[in-house]
């Protein structure tokens, strides 16, 4: 039987970055995935990395994420494509302008640069080809976006360098309780006896947490993303809008990123090519074309080079569940991350990690706590892009 010092299940963002902590610390390492590194939602993201738009409890989160980000291709010894090109957040009707308006009193108050932008040659002097259907946004110059998949890779390679062993298409089947902590994780292959345990498999979570006797509420709304031939270069920050409904980047490489915004619940997950995937719905691609296409006209006569449908590990609040798991000495979880959690990925592994080494935290993580949906069953707005 293995034996490691620590198991990270699921290699998305916030396992690989749990095991680079972990590796770090001298303890050694297994990251088991059933799929491969980024196959789900870390893959499927828009992959902005933001501040703004945060819930208070986050934003602390976000703003060392960012710290993190800036040096992170030269620690990490490879190109995560992470450029600080802003965000604007738009608003499309007097709604959405009051919006925005206290969007960026609050966040301001907070200590987050953001600025409120209510004339459209404004915008149009960050974004030159917004339509006129524009009539505010906040800007914050610090956001940013990444690759994830060159992202999760570069963390998981380093993780390796460290002494991290990773074994992809290996599904955990089962976690083994005796004396209140986990003493065996079986799998398809193997079974190991690991000191510690994280859990960071999205929207899998409770596939292994519920025979536990627990749950995280999770809804799982369905995204659509597309993704462009290469095209001239129109924009440079990442696009959100007010009610979420639509986000929007465009690569390095010229490629326009769009998703929409939660359009509904379902959509089963098969596998293709020994990945996962969901199909996109027709009228749900139509409508998130003229969505984005309505903020950003260019997008509309832009070639489609790829189509594909993520889901959504929504909590009741949109916050992500970070802590141990009551009665569980040696059990993290690491999930629901509701659709923002790529950006914050830096930071929330090395949070899981605390917690599995029994380190204080670096951060504030009390919010994050998986008994606070017994007392506040509360539906908070959704967040997409980050």
């Amino acid at each position: 039987m293995n034996t490691p010092d620590a198991l990270v299940i699921g290699a998305g963002i916030t396992g690989v970055t749990a095991a680079l902590a972990l590796a770090e610390a001298g303890v050694s390492v297994d990251i088991i995935d059933r799929y491969g590194p980024a196959a789900m939602a870390s893959g499927w993201t828009l992959a902005g990395v933001r501040q703004s738009g945060r819930d208070a409890a986050e934003l602390p989160l976000a703003r060392a994420a960012v710290a993190l980000w800036r040096d992170l291709d030269k620690r990490l010894e490879a190109d995560t494509g992470y450029r600080q090109t802003g965000n604007l957040r738009l608003a499309r009707s007097a709604a959405e302008v009051e919006i925005i308006r206290t969007l960026v009193a609050d966040q301001a108050q907070a200590g987050l640069a953001l600025e409120f932008l209510a004339d459209l040659s404004d915008l149009r002097a960050i974004v030159p080809g917004l339509s006129d259907r524009v009539r505010a946004a906040s800007w914050c110059a610090s956001d940013g976006q990444a690759d994830p998949v060159a992202t999760v890779g570069a963390y998981l390679a380093m993780a390796q360098r460290h002494g991290a062993r990773a074994s992809m298409g290996e599904t955990v089947q089962q976690l083994v309780v005796e004396g209140g902590r986990i003493t065996r994780v079986v799998t398809n292959r193997r079974s190991l006896s690991p000191g510690t345990v994280i859990l960071a498999t999205g929207t899998q979570v409770n596939a292994l947490l519920t025979p536990l006797g627990w749950t995280v509420p999770l809804r799982r709304p369905v995204v659509t993303v597309l993704r462009s031939a290469p095209c001239d270069a129109v924009l440079a920050p990442v696009l959100g809008v007010a009610n979420a409904d639509m986000a929007a980047r465009q690569e390095a490489s010229g490629q326009f990123r769009v998703t929409s915004g939660a359009q509904h619940e379902g959509g089963a997950l098969i596998e293709r090519d020994g990945r996962p995937a969901i199909r996109p719905v027709a009228q749900r691609v139509m409508d998130t074309i003229a969505t984005v296409s309505a903020v950003l006209p260019a997008f509309a006569d832009a070639e489609i080079d790829s189509i594909w449908a993520g889901a959504l590990d929504l909590t009741p609040d949109g916050l992500p569940v970070i802590d141990r798991l009551p009665g569980l000495c040696n059990l993290v979880v690491a999930a629901g991350f509701s659709g923002h959690g790529f950006g914050i990925g830096p930071v929330t592994g090395p949070l899981a990690a605390d917690l599995a080494l029994d380190r204080a935290p670096s951060l504030a993580i009390e919010p994050f706590g998986i008994g606070r949906f017994a007392s506040n069953p509360a539906t908070a707005p959704l967040s997409l892009h980050g």
